[in-house]
């Protein structure tokens, strides 16, 4: 009797260290990876804003921006540079905000390059984001949020380092962007890829179908989160050019379209190469100028010619909203001269002298 209880023991105490051993090795094997299944979590979550409603939310009417009451509105504003460099010259303030409204603009486009949104990780970038968006909101100035890249998106060709990114990055960042600023009325726009182009053939090819593609299945991602910013699709010719989606347009609700008429993309006389381009766009659909400018350093561009005069008179008379291209000392074409003194350029004072006329008459 003494044998078979001893024999009993045994095999309980065999059998518990089976068992004992059988859940090491499942912890040993759990933590090879350094995953914690218990409390993986999705680190992106809606934004908290103060006052996310204050300003009237813009919405697309047949060939324009229009408020909830149905009234247009044109906007006329400034790009500034990445919020990434910004930060880091220790110009991330609200008074650079204050400065843009005073310049005389009611919108402000803020340029996210690939590179500095993966060197700060999203995460912290996001946070200069909301900063911007609750200056701006303060201020009463609406936000652009542009995907700042450069190349061809089809083959993930870029014609820089800083605006390598992929499809599935290009996917990633509007959803992350679109689950925060969801319901915000400041961010009126999201510019779905800065300047689309081949190079040439430099950065190989892609068809405007291919492209259309692209920008409609970034547009349903951005739909399942936000469905009231409108979003902003660049044509080709790094986004001058309109002329594919005269057969083939984007399908979406609430969108337009971006050119970006610098210059030297088209040899005078520009009007009608201006009505061919883009121009024509605006008989069916809102069209935004989100970049464009004619000073380099002390250097007027085509000032026999009077390009500044005739793109600023072209916008007023086909209604095109636009943006200047660039509130910045460092990057051209400049409207500051330096942060130091905030002198203008010949081009800054121009650009300020329009806005204040403008603007002054037509607030949402």
């Amino acid at each position: 009797m003494r044998i078979r209880i001893l024999g009993v023991i045994f095999l309980v105490f065999l059998f518990s260290g089976h068992i004992n051993a059988q859940k090491k090795e499942v912890k040993t094997k759990r933590n090879v990876s350094g995953a914690d299944w218990s409390t993986s979590m999705n680190p992106y979550r809606p934004g908290i804003f103060s006052n996310p409603k204050k300003l009237p939310l813009i919405k697309v009417q047949g060939n324009s921006f229009v408020t909830k009451n149905g009234d247009t509105v044109i906007f006329r504003g400034v790009a500034i540079a990445d919020p990434d460099k910004l930060e880091q010259e220790g110009q991330w303030q609200k008074k650079l905000f204050q400065s843009v409204k005073t310049f005389g603009a009611n919108i402000v486009r803020i340029p996210v390059h690939p590179l500095a949104w993966r060197m700060r990780t999203p995460l912290e970038y996001l946070k200069l984001l909301h900063q911007a968006v609750e200056w701006c909101t303060e201020l009463d100035l609406y936000i652009i949020i542009d995907w700042h890249s450069i190349g061809n998106l089809g083959m993930e060709l870029f014609q820089d380092p800083m605006y390598n990114t992929t499809k599935r990055e290009t996917y990633e960042f509007w959803q992350i962007i679109a689950l925060t600023f969801q319901g915000h009325n400041t961010v009126a726009f999201y510019e779905l890829f800065n300047e689309p182009t081949t190079y040439e053939g430099k950065l190989g090819r892609i068809s405007w179908t291919e492209w259309k593609e692209i920008n409609e299945n970034i547009i349903h991602l951005i739909r399942a989160y936000d469905t009231e910013t409108i979003i902003l699709v660049a044509g080709f010719d790094w986004a001058f050019d309109l002329t594919p989606i005269r057969i083939e347009p984007i399908e979406g609700e609430g969108i337009g379209y971006t050119t970006h008429p610098y210059p030297h993309k088209r040899k005078p006389p520009y009007e009608p190469k201006w009505d061919e381009a883009f121009g024509f766009a605006k008989g069916l659909y809102p069209v935004f100028a989100t970049e464009f400018g004619f000073i380099y350093g002390d250097t007027e561009l085509h000032a026999a010619d009077n390009y500044c005069e005739r793109i600023i008179a072209y916008f007023d008379t086909t209604a095109i909203s636009w943006a200047a291209w660039i509130f910045d000392p460092h990057w051209f074409p400049r409207l500051i001269e330096s942060w130091e003194t905030m002198k203008l350029t010949p081009e800054g004072e121009f650009i300020s002298a329009v806005l204040r006329a403008r603007n002054k008459q037509e607030k949402p």
